[in-house]
């Protein structure tokens, strides 16, 4: 019986303003083409380049987030390969002596070993004249991205399931976006994921070939690339045919994987010592950097110190945002079972962005009201809909618009009475033995009232009319 073995690298990249080695802007992604460029990223004869301290320091709080080793000593190498992007001809990382080793996360039982963190600049992007390289006239290149501090994370081929390896990134992400050392985004490449797997014989112990597959722009698509090739390389070895060595890419509109090139051996890159750049020594003020507090501490903080339950403080959680909106609310309003479930429901429904409209204090207002009865449910979302955009105050929505709760009995009473007049005929029928005729003289005295009636009181009165 064959089973996957998958190890994955990761690139992230540091969110600091300017570039490993120099002091172009990072902004990549809102600059003219080639604008952020100078002589050094840009590779120039006779330019040196200059260690980035603020992607030191990031790059050590994401080792400490991963549980890794970390050397005061590492020492940066220089990659040679030829591509277009790459405008040195080679590539400045840490091959020999990383800064960070031994590292681990934990997902659902499973220990997932990090072999090694080393930090590295990012190359340049590719355009081309179509999405269909082989058949595009033209390319060109634009070098704002080249020169980012990017950290890799390089993981032991310890992830035993496609699924698993959705799940590392995700978590990875959320790490990493926690500490504010990457904002984790895949689908702009600030975060980019290439999956190595094989199969491994559980008998024997025997192992297939290694296949690459590069550059997977979604925490959906590692799955899926990696369910792909895994049944791939499953009929192949059933098949008796060969498993050889390849660099493969996605395909998501085909939803499969197409080989790209011969896999590259480490010689190919001729890695040798940066010759303009002396070891790194990382002071004791960085080496002792505080990371902010991790998403699984914060989950197990959130069910221990609010009592909520253990789904909301993960979906809370899964945006430190909204984590830290939650906080806010819950120190408004000490009400965080109401204020977690209706951020769930629809606080979250409404978030279009990367920020939340609605200020804690106008939130909280419209949930004070629903929790003292002065409005229903119904009508505290319709309220919610209509001040979340501009951050209205909900106090002055219901004023203006007369949405209180009727709580008066008397009134209620009277209005009970008069349904059940207006409604004679369903009245016997109740009366006859049709109970679930119940809910239609509850939803009459709601229509009549606008959704403003107390449905507890509706309920209780109604009860004493029908029943007497």
């Amino acid at each position: 019986m064959w089973e996957p073995v998958i190890g994955l690298e990761i690139h992230a990249q540091l969110l600091t303003k300017s570039k490993m080695f120099c002091s172009c802007s990072t902004d990549y992604l809102n600059a003219k083409p080639n604008e952020n460029t100078c002589e050094v990223c840009l590779g120039y004869p006779g330019t040196l380049p200059v260690i980035n301290e603020q992607a030191v320091i990031f790059a050590v709080k994401a080792a400490k987030a991963l549980n890794c080793e970390i050397h005061e000593i590492s020492r940066f190498d220089r990659k040679q390969y030829f591509y277009p992007d790459l405008p040195k001809g080679y590539q400045i990382t840490q091959y020999f002596y990383p800064y960070a080793t031994n590292g681990f996360l934990e997902l659902e039982g499973v220990r997932i070993r990090i072999r090694r963190i080393h930090m590295e600049e990012d190359s340049g992007k590719l355009f081309h004249e179509n999405e269909n390289i082989d058949s595009a006239s033209y390319s060109v290149v634009n070098f704002n991205r080249a020169g980012i501090p990017l950290i890799e994370i390089v993981t032991e081929p310890d992830i035993p399931d496609p699924k698993y390896a959705r799940i590392f990134v995700e978590k990875l992400r959320d790490i990493l976006r926690f500490i504010n050392v990457c904002d984790g985004n895949l689908e702009n490449g600030s975060m980019r994921c290439d999956a190595n797997i094989s199969l491994r014989n559980t008998e024997t112990g025997e192992f297939t070939s290694k296949v690459e597959v590069k550059n997977i722009n979604s925490f959906k698509f590692i799955q899926n690339a990696l369910e792909y090739e895994k049944e791939r390389l499953l009929s192949l070895v059933e098949n008796g045919e060969k498993i050889d060595p390849e660099t493969r890419g996605w395909d998501s509109s085909k939803k499969l994987t197409i080989s790209l090139r011969s896999k590259e051996g480490e010689n190919d890159y001729r890695y040798f010592p940066e010759p303009d750049l002396p070891m790194l020594k990382i002071p004791d003020d960085i080496m002792n950097v505080e990371i902010e507090e991790l998403p699984d501490q914060m989950i197990s903080r959130f069910v221990k110190e609010y009592k909520i339950s253990e789904y909301n403080a993960n979906v809370l959680v899964s945006d430190k945002m909204v984590a830290k909106y939650f906080e806010k609310c819950v120190s408004l309003f000490n009400n965080p079972v109401l204020i977690s479930n209706w951020i769930i429901s629809e606080i979250l429904r409404l978030k279009s962005s990367n920020e939340i409209s609605l200020s804690p204090d106008n939130f909280t207002k419209l949930l004070s009201m629903v929790n003292d009865g002065k409005i229903n449910n119904n009508t505290a979302k319709e309220i919610l809909e209509e001040i979340y955009s501009k951050d209205l105050d909900p106090e002055d929505i219901i004023k203006k618009r007369g949405l209180s709760q009727i709580n008066d009995t008397e009134e209620l009473e009277k209005l009970v009475l008069k349904v059940i007049q207006d409604n004679s005929k369903e009245y016997e029928a109740y009366k006859n033995g049709k109970t679930k005729l119940f809910g239609f003289f509850v939803g009459q005295v709601m229509k009549i009232t606008k959704g403003r009636a107390n449905p507890k009181t509706v309920n209780k009165i109604l009860r004493q009319k029908l029943d007497s």
